[in-house]
């Protein structure tokens, strides 16, 4: 019998069927939300009767006019309060979110450096990482509800009622509009995540050759000098992950500044988010819109797909071989134009 007319059984289409689950949940949970978010955005509203309005949405939100819809007075003022109060969270976003990462970046690399230096031999790794990572894995909505009943503007807060007693005047960290609730929401989101990012970048510094310490130690380094001069540089894409990561959770932060903005209500508009103003339009029970909502939706997916464009293109690493080809034709242009 000739083995090579044997037909060969597949098992291919096996591991198809173990994999089919996954997909079908993808495509039923994100890549369909995602396409009616795109077609939401271009409606009028939603509730009840949708109509199709284009771009309007989006000239709006940005622009403050509408271009297809009549002239209304009332429809002109709802227009130019959409994109006040857009172009509002969006700068909130952008504060809360710079106001959280610097310092969480500042303090999870000194503290990366620190617990991976070998010649400091510091006891207890284990247990400071299980310390720092903590807060990271209670949900956002319980540190939230826990930190509004300390910095509670009333005098039973824990914070303001310490304050009585010593003799200063109670501080609205809620409902104050003098930055006091921003940077309690940058306090609390630097706490959070900081345990996150110190262990991230302690795994990409462990993964850096030991002998380049070592050489620099012989030369004389100052361990200053190891830190910008060795560890900087080769933690490149472990910083850039870091930094597009936290830049995605940064602009679709929501537990903890909705719950800061449920408590002060009106009186506050400092702790809005576009996350926020993205619910709020959505599950209005007043004046439900569907069509601002998912609109402010996908100005955020564009200015996130930017923003991580760019960090990726300003980090990404030249080809040595191009480098050196580009160095050479410098060289060899130096060289004629010296000749002439």
């Amino acid at each position: 019998m000739d083995l090579s007319k044997r037909r060969s059984i597949s098992y291919a289409k096996w591991g198809y069927l173990f994999i089919l689950p996954f997909f079908i949940v993808y495509l039923f949970f994100q890549v369909y939300p995602l396409f009616y978010t795109f077609y939401l955005s271009t409606q009028s509203n939603g509730t009840v009767v949708t109509e199709s309005v284009g771009t309007d949405n989006f000239k709006i939100l940005i622009g403050g006019q509408q271009t297809t819809t009549p002239g209304h007075e009332v429809a002109g003022r709802a227009a130019k309060s959409a994109k006040n109060n857009f172009g509002r969270v969006l700068k909130n976003t952008c504060i809360l979110w710079a106001g959280n990462f610097i310092p969480q970046i500042i303090i999870s690399l000194l503290l990366a450096a620190w617990f991976t230096d070998a010649y400091l031999k510091i006891k207890g790794k284990g247990f400071f990482k299980i310390v720092m990572y903590m807060p990271n894995i209670i949900t956002a909505a319980s540190v939230a509800a826990l930190f509004v009943m300390l910095f509670s503007d009333t005098e039973y807060g824990a914070v303001n009622n310490l304050l009585i007693k010593l003799g200063h005047e109670r501080i609205k960290f809620v409902s104050g509009v003098n930055n006091e609730a921003r940077v309690v929401i940058m306090v609390v989101q630097t706490w959070m995540w900081f345990g996150n990012t110190t262990i991230m970048l302690m795994s990409g510094i462990m993964g850096i050759n030991p002998s380049l310490f070592e050489a620099a130690n012989i030369d004389g380094a100052t361990p200053t000098q190891q830190f910008f001069r060795i560890t900087i540089p080769l933690l490149r894409p472990i910083m850039l992950y870091t930094v597009v990561t936290s830049m995605i959770g940064g602009l679709q932060m929501f537990d903890i500044p909705y719950l800061y903005n449920a408590q002060a209500g009106a009186q506050n508009q400092t702790t809005e988010t576009v996350a926020v103003y993205i619910y709020r339009n959505f599950h209005s029970t007043l004046n439900p819109n569907f069509g601002y909502s998912a609109a402010a939706s996908v100005i955020l997916f564009f200015i996130t797909v930017a923003l991580g464009s760019i960090a990726f293109v300003t980090n990404l690493e030249e080809d040595p071989r191009s480098a050196h080809a580009k160095g050479s034709k410098r060289s060899a242009l130096k060289q004629k134009l010296g000749g002439v």
